[in-house]
C-alpha cells in the first residue's frame, strides 16, 4: 500500500490504474465500518482508494474538531491489512489550496434544512465542499459511503446527480458494535460505562420499528423521549421522514420509504443512528 499526501503525486499514480478505482472518504480514526466500506469496495473495484483528512469545514464547534481522534498509524495498518492500493493522507493546503474555489453552490431545495441542517448549520456545506474536492482529485467509478450519516449520503447523492457525475455511490450498511451501538470514530471517546449504556440508542429505533403500525409517530416519540430522559443521555432529536426528500412524515404509511433518525448525546459524545421503517 502506499501512502500519498501530494495531490499531484496521488494523480500521477492513478493514472497507471487500468481497470474501476473505488474510494472511501474518511475522517480516519478507523474502526470496523470503516473496513466494511473497503470491502464492499473491493467487489466493484480493480483499485482502491482511502482518504484520511480529518475536515476543518464541517465543523461548527472547534472544541470538537480538536478533540477529534487522529491516529494516522493506527489507520494505516488497518487498511494495509484490509488491502487497499492506496492512502491518501492529505494535508488542509493540498484539499483547500489558496485562491482555489472550493466552495459547492448546489440548491439543495430542503434536504439540509431539517434534521442536522436545524443543529448543525452549514455542516452540510462543508461536507460537499470537501466530497467534492476529493472526487475532483480522485475521479474514482465508484463513491462508498455508510447508512449511518443518513442525511449525509443523501446530500451527496443529490450533488452527484445535479453534477451529473459519472462516479457512481455505494451506500454500505451500518456496522454496529456486538451490543448494537453504531461503530463510530466517536465511540473512543465514551467511557466503557456509558458506551455499553449507549446499546440503548438501537434498542429503542429497532423497538420503534416494531412499534410503527400499531403507534403514532407522536407516540413513538414520546417513547423515546421517555428512554433518554435520564443521565447519561440527551436526546437532541428523532425524526420521521421520507427517505427520498428528508421531509418530515405524520404517518409512517405515507411514504414508501420511510426512516427514522435520530441524535442521542451520551455525556458529551454526540451520537447519530437511524433505522430504515419501510421500504419497497
Amino acid at each position: 500500500m502506499q501512502t500519498i499526501s501530494s495531490v499531484a503525486e496521488l494523480q500521477s499514480e492513478l493514472l497507471k490504474v487500468k481497470g474501476k478505482i473505488g474510494f472511501v472518504p474518511t475522517m480516519g480514526a478507523l474502526h470496523t465500518g470503516h473496513i466494511s466500506l473497503v470491502k464492499q469496495a473491493h467487489k466493484k473495484c480493480n483499485f482502491v482508494v482511502v482518504s484520511v483528512f480529518v475536515n476543518p469545514t464541517q465543523f461548527n464547534d472547534k472544541s470538537d474538531l480538536d478533540k477529534y481522534p487522529r491516529k494516522l498509524d493506527k489507520d494505516a495498518r488497518m487498511l494495509k491489512e484490509a488491502g487497499v492500493s492506496l492512502l491518501f493522507a492529505p494535508t488542509n493546503s493540498d484539499i483547500y489550496p489558496k485562491g482555489l474555489k472550493t466552495e459547492v453552490n448546489i440548491d439543495l431545495g430542503k434536504l439540509d434544512k431539517v434534521m442536522e441542517g436545524q443543529f448543525r448549520p452549514g455542516h452540510f456545506a462543508g461536507v460537499m465542499q470537501v466530497v467534492n474536492r476529493l472526487l475532483e482529485i480522485v475521479k474514482p467509478d465508484f463513491l462508498f459511503m455508510g447508512q449511518k450519516d443518513f442525511q449525509q449520503f443523501s446530500i451527496i447523492a443529490h450533488m452527484l446527480k445535479i453534477q451529473k457525475s459519472k462516479t457512481q455511490l455505494v451506500v454500505c450498511p451500518i456496522m454496529r458494535e456486538p451490543h448494537g451501538l453504531a461503530m463510530s470514530s466517536r465511540n473512543e471517546r465514551l467511557s466503557k460505562s456509558t458506551r455499553e449504556k449507549a446499546a440503548l440508542i438501537y434498542k429503542v429505533l429497532k423497538s420503534i420499528k416494531r412499534r410503527r403500525k400499531t403507534r403514532t409517530i407522536n407516540e413513538l416519540k414520546a417513547y423515546a423521549e421517555s428512554k433518554f430522559a435520564a443521565p447519561p443521555f440527551k436526546l437532541e432529536y428523532i425524526a420521521f421522514a421520507d427517505g427520498y426528500t428528508l421531509q418530515p412524515i405524520l404517518k409512517i404509511d405515507e411514504s414508501k420509504y420511510s426512516v427514522c433518525c435520530v441524535v442521542v448525546w451520551a455525556d458529551d459524545v454526540r451520537l447519530i443512528d437511524n433505522i430504515i421503517l419501510t421500504k419497497d
